[in-house]
């Protein structure tokens, strides 16, 4: 039987801490890679106008929600109970943690919704929105979308 060195018992030591750090690095890598980006540039700037923008936002008075049939988005945008047509400044459909596969929509009005052809499967898809109000209120909304089975 071999006898337990002093030597073993570092070697032993210094492995199960690299096996540690390479570990976390390899997620620390992970993390940052696959992190989408920040929200806003300056939070500062942004958190100025808040407010007021949130109660522009919300006289507005829409109620907008979003759906995935098959590769068919729809973006339903009521106001007071009726579809409305507002002008999309922005839209980008994705994945709440991950813009390696992120979209811009080509939306139509059909009537009763905004609907766009996109490539897309199961899980968890976000669409992040600029609208134009008619009187030229900006909406903005991060919108979770729903998956149709």
């Amino acid at each position: 039987m071999t006898q337990i060195k002093g030597w073993h018992v570092l070697m032993w030591f210094c492995m199960a801490f690299a096996v540690i750090i390479g570990v976390n690095l390899t997620l620390a890598y992970q993390a940052v890679r696959t992190f989408p980006g920040l929200e806003v540039r300056n939070s500062y700037i942004a958190s100025q106008s808040f407010d007021t923008n949130r109660t522009a936002q919300t006289a507005l008075g829409w109620d907008v929600s979003a759906t995935l049939t098959d590769h068919t988005l729809s973006l339903i945008v009521l106001e007071d109970g009726t579809p409305v047509a507002p002008v999309v400044e922005q839209a980008t459909f994705g994945r709440a943690t991950n813009v390696q596969f992120d979209e811009t929509p080509e939306f139509t009005f059909d009537g009763q919704a905004l609907r766009a052809q996109v490539i897309a499967g199961e899980g968890n898809w976000n669409l992040r929105l600029k609208l134009r109000a008619a009187d030229g209120t900006l909406f903005q909304q991060r919108v979770i979308v729903e998956v149709a089975p």
